[in-house]
């Protein structure tokens, strides 16, 4: 199998049903393979029960139970998952109409690296801005693209698990300590993923920016003056995404 795409929730049926309807965009191609995984935290508010009654389409497999925060529930999906790369979709998350043409190019592709891809960020009132793939020496600073547009090779998700100690950034932390086993970094055309802004990372871009910061350090292993530097930048640019998305 080509891909898993993973999703976690809690108490978001409208965006689990969000997820489920874009996925019509990859099952249209016919020949790509891919499965859904879904890792609902025990959601009261019908979650369960409407991936029920799905009976498995798309290949679907779920749980629904108690976890120790989004990254806990990421690790679930991980360990569940049997696609050859895997993409995390969380709840209310969605593939570009044009996703097919970028999974595509997976279908050769060795995995000893990260795919990453464009993605749509949806700030509301019909207002989108694309961010684009970038270089993957941009690793140094940030991930080089939305986390919802990279194709992480399954192999080395279950080597390299998300780190439960980083709160907000170990979607970073990840994709940073694969890096430097590594796994690069390799650019597709096309754009993957649209998703709304006002999540984790934009909601607390303080703890956000020490979180990456400590990333840096620890694991990147940059020196003390770019993490710092780097720290100001990311305050910067994520104070902007925050007012621009409060605006909205």
């Amino acid at each position: 199998m080509l891909l898993s795409v993973i999703t976690v929730a809690f108490r978001n049926y409208d965006g689990v049903a969000k997820t489920y309807a874009s996925l019509a965009h990859l099952a249209q191609a016919q020949d790509i393979t891919f499965e859904w995984i879904v890792v609902d935290g025990g959601s009261q508010d019908g979650t369960a029960e409407f991936l029920e009654k799905l009976n498995g389409q798309y290949n679907l497999r779920y749980i629904s139970e108690k976890d120790k925060g989004i990254y806990d529930a990421m690790n679930k999906g991980i360990a569940m998952a049997e696609g050859r790369f895997a993409l995390f979709l969380n709840s209310g998350d969605i593939f570009h109409a044009d996703a097919a043409d970028v999974v595509r190019q997976l279908e050769n592709a060795p995995e000893s690296a990260m795919y990453i891809g464009d993605a749509l960020l949806d700030f509301g009132d019909g207002k989108k801005i694309r961010r684009s793939a970038k270089h993957g020496w941009y690793i140094y600073h940030s991930l080089p693209a939305s986390h919802q547009a990279i194709f992480f090779p399954v192999s080395g998700l279950k080597t390299y698990p998300y780190d439960l100690r980083y709160k907000v950034s170990s979607d970073y932390a990840l994709a940073a300590r694969m890096f430097k086993a590594g796994y690069a970094f390799k650019r597709l055309k096309g754009l993957v993923s649209e998703f709304s802004m006002g999540g984790v990372s934009t909601s607390n871009n303080l703890e956000l920016c020490q979180d990456a910061k400590n990333v840096q350090r620890k694991i990147l292993r940059v020196p003390a003056f770019w993490a710092e530097l780097s720290y100001l930048l990311r305050k910067r640019t994520t104070g902007k995404t925050k007012a621009l998305y409060n605006k909205a």
